[in-house]
């Protein structure tokens, strides 16, 4: 995942691009529900394995994907590799998104408002 920084100038079909493969690898449930677990703290593929109710293979399979859009980091630790959240990862596109509604030229007023049903 390529970082941005506030300076940096992107076309909107340059941040789609930047933005789309981290937010694939959290569009999963069961990569959503690791992160969550991996929010309370780092964890072995075991800890997760337990946690999640899924198998040490689909867990090792989920963690793939954010391993590589470096969402979650991985350090061996005896014979076991101990997975951590990549806070600033996680949140750089998610600031990313959230300045959609400062960068309209209405802000708040161009989101869709919920609407009553009569």
């Amino acid at each position: 995942m390529q970082l941005i920084t506030d300076d940096e100038l992107r076309s909107p079909a340059e941040e789609a691009k930047i933005l789309a493969p981290p937010l694939r690898a959290l569009s999963d449930p069961n990569r959503l529900h690791l992160v969550l677990l991996l929010a309370e703290g780092p964890k072995t593929v075991r800890e997760l394995t337990e946690a999640s109710g899924m198998s040490q293979t689909l867990v090792s399979h989920h963690l793939t994907p954010l391993r590589e859009q470096l969402l979650v980091s991985v350090t061996p630790q005896g014979r076991s590799n101990v997975y951590s959240l990549c806070c600033e990862n996680l949140a750089t596109p998610l600031r990313m998104l959230a300045t959609v509604v400062a960068s309209s030229p209405l802000g708040v007023e161009a989101c869709c408002a919920p609407t009553t049903l009569t």
